[in-house]
Parts: C-alpha cells; structure tokens; sequence
C-alpha cells in the first residue's frame, strides 16, 4: 500500500497533456530566467527582545521566526534578547543581548555577517569545499572554509574572536595583512589603523557557548529525514507539532496539529516582500517554513496534509506555492480582490518573481514527483503551455481560496475573506508577475516597532573583504525609499580578501609553548610559529543532484552525517517535551522541547530562566524554554574540549530519555 502511489504515479507518466504549448516541462528556462540558486537564510529563534529592520522600512519592528533573510536585513537584540539564523542544512549564527547582527551578502558559496555590537556565535557542522563565510566587525575581517564553532565578543575598541571545535580562520585587519586564526585558539584585536594583537589558546566553552552547543544538536536529530532531504530547513519543528501519515494517492504526508475548524494553508500570516524573492508568504505558525516553501498540499478527504513528495537531494527554495486567481468576483461594490490558493500534488508554479524568461513560466523546481496539469499527469518531455493551464485541484476545495481586497495585500496580517464556491468558478490563474506594488509595511513580518539600537552601533564601520549586495535600484525600481540616512549600517573598509587554505602552501600557528593570552604583537607580526597542515577538515557536503523515491540516507555522506548526528544526541539529550499528544499517528517520533535559552549575560554562567506558562499559539508565539541544568551535558571537567569530535562524550552517570531512545531506533 506504501508504494502503490509511486506505482501509479509511474503507469500514468505515459499520459500526454494535448494542446499547443511553447515551453517542455522538462527543459529549463532560459539561462537569462534560471531561479535563484540560494535558500534564504530565515530567522529561525527568538527569545526576549529582537527587532528586525529592512531596506526600505521607516521602522524597525519586532523580528519573527521564519522571516526570510536578504541583504541588507539586520538584528538586534535588546535586554535578554537571544536570536538564531540559519543559513545552510547545518549552519547557523546565534547572537546574545544587545548585539547588532547583519547580513550583507548571500551567494551560492559565500555568506557575509556584519557583528557590531555584543557577541555572536557560528556553529558550522558542514561547510562545502569551496565555500567562505566572513564574519565583519569593526577591527578585523573573518574568513571562515572550514567547519566548526566560532564565538567573537565586541567591546568598545576590541574584538575578541576564538575557534572551538576543531575550527579555523584567517583574520584580515583594516591594513589589509592577513593572520591565521588555528584550531582552539584566540585573537585580541584592539584599535583598527594601528592595532595590537594578541593570540592564545582559547579559553574554556562560556555557558552561552554550551548552550549553543545543545540547541544545534536538538536541531539536528533526523525525526523527519526518512520523509524529507536532510538539506531543507525548517523540518525539526514537524514532529513536535504534527504527525506524519502514509495516505494511499500521495505517500507519506504531514498533518498540522491544532488548527482551527476551517483552516486552511496560506491563510493565517501575511505576506512580505523580499528584494530577492518578491511576494513571500511568512506564515504565523512555528512550523511554518518547509511546508510554506517546499512540497505541496493536499485535501485528504476531511483534513489538510503537506506533502513532501518523493525525496530530492537538494530541494529548490520558492517564496510561496500557491497559485493567484483574478476575475470579476468583487469582495464589495468597487473593491477589487485578490485570490490565491494551495498548490495541488504535483502542480506547477507560474513564478511571479525572478528574472524575465523565468517568471510566468511552468516551473516544477524541487519538486521530485509526477507533474500533474489540470489533473493529469503529464510526461516530463511534455510540451505545456501555461495558458493552457486551467484547473487546480484545491481551488475546488470548499474555502481553499483566500481573498483580499487589493489594496490591503501585503499591508499587514491576512484578514481572509471567504468566496462562495459558485462565483470561484469565475475566476483564472494569473500567469505572470503580480501588479500589486509594495509599500513600506510590506517589507515587515510584523507591525508596531521593535527596540532601536543606539546610533552609535548601527553606525560602526567594519571590516570587509567584499562591499555589501545593494538592492537600492530593485527598491526604487518597487517605488520604496532607500535613502542612505535611513540606512543602519555604514559603508564598509574594504581590503583585500584572504587566498583561500586550499591555494596556501602553509599556515603559521603558534606554538604548543605560545605566546599568552595576555602577550601583545603588532598586527602583521608573527609570534613563534610551527608549520601545520593548512588543508581543512573532510565535510560531509550532501551531492547535489535529483532524489530517489526511497527514504533514509542516501551515499558515504549523508549515513556519515547520520553517525555523526547520533553521537552528538548521545552527548546532549534535552528534557522531554510535557503535554498532551495530537491525535493519530503512525510513526513513533520524539516530542522534546528545545533546550533552555542562553543566559542574558554569557559570563552569568548559572542564570536560569522561567519555565513556560504556556505551549505556543498558531500565531506563532514564542515558547519560553525550561530552566537550565546545573551543568550542561559533556561539560568538560578542568579543561577545554576537545577539538575534532564535534560535541563532549555524554557523561556516565546520565541516562538518555526515552524520547531519544525511541528516536535512534
């Protein structure tokens, strides 16, 4: 019963879609119109004060969880405030109270953060050869190619920037002079034209450090992995607030815990406009990321269910996937609406964002399944064209579709309302870009304002090897202002980038004997140095590729990545979520919740935090965490850890839980 629905998907691949057509579904667009290469990085953690401001905004405002990120954006985070960015499969960036945090590039292999203020942290479990992630602060640059835990603290005048975990780096200072940063050691930047520096073995994990420690570790048990690409975000938060099912015609599917009587997909949240990725649909739900931009949704008969499709090894990022509706229908006499509605199994996207020659044209990017057009299921040599695409399944779904009245979309939180199913008939796909324009509370995820940083940290410059994207052209391109005096960071010092480790014959590091932590040189100074290989460590980079329909990892490098995830849960087992259960299910998935925040002070190495006085809404509030235990698990007795084993042994008197039991089976 498992696989029928692969078998008929197979039998129906011979079936033909007549009618003329201009574009093979299976040929890619024109290499003028290719879709973007890049997943977004998306705020995936909140907790106290974060505010969030864009390009083109007149405020800042509270940050929300799933906000995609483009260049440009930037973080702050107040008293207490702790936030986490994700921005690969096992990347991520994590900053503590009162730290401003930017993000000013994103390409295919090269991620660039701007720290001004505060401290920040990067757990990097997998970084593909090649790549570069750059950290700018106002005294250095740092260039990172190798995977590992990297912590930098700012101060008035210093920059204090360490490796852990068998991590390292090359520091750029405004002179342009490059210095090795090796495994498990520190730098001290002091001044920025003339500045001391000092280097040393780096000191022992902060209990901040510990705690990011365990939260990447709870992000990347694989409870969904047999149903989803190891390479989608977003997918750690579904067992926790739903269940996966097996239904006959589409396979294994996930059904939403706790919504509504009514509800609907794309229907609680708001619609945003990133300068990358046009209108994007930022949903109110914690879970609401991978089911928002990867696979499609069903009806399944009396509920709603997302379905992945069969799995592919690098699935494709899109905005929304759902298809916009225009017609006659009016919401009220002279109040023109705008409707949308989910994306059936198999049905393509028209894109309404990208480069011309992509948008308006069929596009089943990341999508591994049959390709179903007005319900039928098409061969990939097909010819389709899209204005031969009439029906989509979940338009006919009773209240599937959404309206708005025009004037309101993307001005705020979605007030849907609903269309009787008669005149849905009435309406046609829109099969191109959208005309509505967006405004200054479009580039948002939520309304009222969010804390403001002092000026004098929003108007630090730093360090960089490669000037910030600029979006100002697509800005007033949208009729959006983007004047520089509303701009929070300032221009950058640009110096030269580093050579990569790969094109360097040889690194300096310090010696076993080293100078201490305390020992000052001049920058460009190389203190007593051995030779060291200069190679970074092995990754285990997913290929890219097509997917095959069969679940589990696939290749050396994902069951490396298994083993490698099941010993760092071995290290770090956090509390069992309390609470009750949905309803059915059929897989056996732990229910935890995630580790407790670090503390508003990462000296505070003991401060606890209150336990949560309720479970999280469908409006997406953010859960309080549990206190924190006395000492973090695999803690080190007396001494640093150790560099190259990813997470500390799990001490021997700690019992696992049942819910990590029961997931390693």
């Amino acid at each position: 019963m498992r696989t029928r629905w692969i078998i008929e998907a197979l039998v129906t691949l011979a079936m033909v879609v007549s009618g003329p057509g201009t574009i093979r579904a299976d040929d890619p667009p024109p290499s003028q119109g290719q879709p973007s290469e890049i997943t977004p990085a998306r705020v995936s953690y909140t907790y106290g004060e974060v505010s969030f401001w864009r390009p083109g905004a007149q405020e800042w405002a509270e940050a929300k969880v799933n906000t995609p990120l483009a260049p440009g954006d930037v973080l702050y985070t107040g008293q207490g405030g702790n936030v986490e960015v994700q921005f690969g499969p096992r990347a991520f960036v994590r900053a503590g109270n009162g730290t401003q945090l930017g993000l000013d590039n994103q390409e295919p292999d090269f991620v660039q953060f701007r720290v001004t203020s505060g401290h920040a942290a990067l757990d990097v479990r997998e970084i593909a050869p090649g790549n570069t992630v750059e950290i700018d602060t106002p005294n250095a640059a740092f260039t990172i190619e190798s995977k590992g835990y990297y912590h930098v603290d700012l101060s008035e005048d210093t920059t204090t920037f360490r490796t852990h975990r068998g991590g390292s780096a090359t520091m750029t200072g405004a002179a342009g002079s490059a210095t090795p940063v090796p495994a498990n050691q520190q730098i001290v930047i002091t001044g920025t034209d003339t500045p001391n520096v000092a280097t040393g073995t780096a000191p022992p994990l902060t209990a901040w450090d510990r705690w990011n420690y365990e939260r990447t570790a709870y992000l990347l048990q694989p409870a969904n992995t047999q149903y989803v690409s190891a390479s989608m975000y977003g997918t750690e938060t579904l067992a926790q607030h739903g269940t996966w099912r097996t239904v006959e015609s589409y396979g294994p599917v996930w059904v939403p815990a706790s919504v509504p009587p009514g509800w609907v997909p794309y229907s609680t949240g708001r619609w945003i406009w990133d300068p990358r990725f046009g209108w994007t649909w930022l949903d109110d739900a914690p879970w609401g990321w991978a089911p928002y931009h990867y696979g499609r949704w069903v009806f399944a008969g009396s509920y709603w269910a997302w379905a992945p499709g069969p799995v592919v090894v690098r699935p494709v990022y899109a905005p929304a996937l759902v298809v916009f509706l225009g017609g006659p229908v009016r919401v009220t006499v002279g109040v023109r609406p705008l409707h949308w509605a989910p994306l059936g199994w198999g049905e393509p996207v028209i894109p309404w964002w990208g480069r011309p020659g992509f948008v308006g044209v069929a596009w089943w990017g990341g999508w591994g399944g049959p390709r179903v057009v007005n319900n039928v299921v098409v061969n990939r040599t097909t010819t389709v064209n899209v204005t031969n695409i009439t029906v989509y399944k979940n338009v006919h779904v009773h209240n599937a579709v959404v309206a708005v009245p025009e004037e309101r979309f993307g001005h705020g939180h979605v007030q849907p309302t609903r269309i009787d199913d008669a005149r849905v008939r009435e309406l046609t796909p829109v099969r191109g870009a959208l005309e509505v324009k967006p405004v200054a509370a479009s580039v948002m995820p939520a309304g009222g304002s969010g804390v403001k940083p002092p000026a004098a940290i929003h108007e630090r410059t730093v360090v960089a090897t490669r000037a910030p994207r600029d979006f100002t052209p697509t800005l007033r391109a949208q009729g959006l202002g983007a004047d520089r005096e509303a701009t929070p960071s300032a221009a950058p010092r640009l110096v030269p980038a580093p050579k990569p480790t790969r094109e360097r014959a040889s690194v300096a590091t310090p010696s076993a004997e080293g100078p201490s932590s305390g020992q000052r040189t001049r920058s460009g100074e190389s203190p007593n140095a051995r030779r060291a290989d200069p190679s970074p460590r092995p990754g285990t980079t997913p290929d890219a590729g097509v997917g095959a329909p069969r679940p589990g990892p696939h290749g050396p490098e994902e069951k490396a990545r298994a083993r490698e995830d099941k010993r760092e849960r071995a290290a770090v087992q956090p509390e069992p979520k309390q609470g009750k259960r949905p309803g059915e299910e059929t897989e056996r998935v732990p229910r935890q919740a995630p580790p407790p925040p670090p503390p508003h002070d990462p000296a505070a190495s003991r401060q606890a935090a209150p336990r949560p006085q309720a479970a999280p809404d469908q409006r997406g509030r953010r859960e309080a965490p549990p206190e924190p235990r006395a000492k973090a698990p695999g803690e080190p007795r007396g001494r640093g850890e150790r560099p190259d084993e990813g997470q500390p042994s799990q001490r021997p008197n700690e019992r696992p839980d049942r819910g990590d039991r029961r997931s390693d089976r």
